[in-house]
């Protein structure tokens, strides 16, 4: 039986003779690979880096994850109660604008302590 078509000319490869091929040389094809591999690991997304090394959290200033919202919300309120008095303490031995500025952020402070007593005592009812 007679092939009516040719066989296609036997050509090198593309990265040699193709004048659009990004690569000049073999070598510079496996540059490229390793950029490509080194900008996936630090632009790529997270997983993979996440994954490596687990989240381990700074214990220095942690809460015990086992206390209540009770519990943490009296705490609260008595530091922010400690902080107005403090802070009130402290304003009555400045005159003028600074001593204006340190009551004003008392009063945010005291705004702060009475909205975390109006969800305490949301939270558990008093009788």
């Amino acid at each position: 039986m007679l092939k009516v078509t040719p066989n296609p000319p036997v050509t090198e490869p593309a990265s040699i003779t193709d004048p659009t091929s990004p690569y000049e040389c073999p070598d510079s094809k496996k540059f490229n690979e390793a950029a490509e591999r080194a900008l996936d690991y630090y632009l790529g997304p997270p997983t993979a880096r996440i994954m490596a090394a687990p989240y381990c959290p700074n214990r220095l200033y942690m809460t015990n994850p086992k206390s209540s919202n009770e519990s943490l919300l009296v705490d609260a309120s008595e530091t922010l109660g400690s902080a107005n008095v403090m802070l009130n303490d402290f304003a009555a031995l400045l005159e003028g604008t600074h001593r204006k500025t340190l009551l004003g952020i008392a009063q945010i402070v005291m705004l702060g302590e009475l909205a975390v007593n109006q969800v305490l005592d949301n939270l558990v009812p008093t009788e």
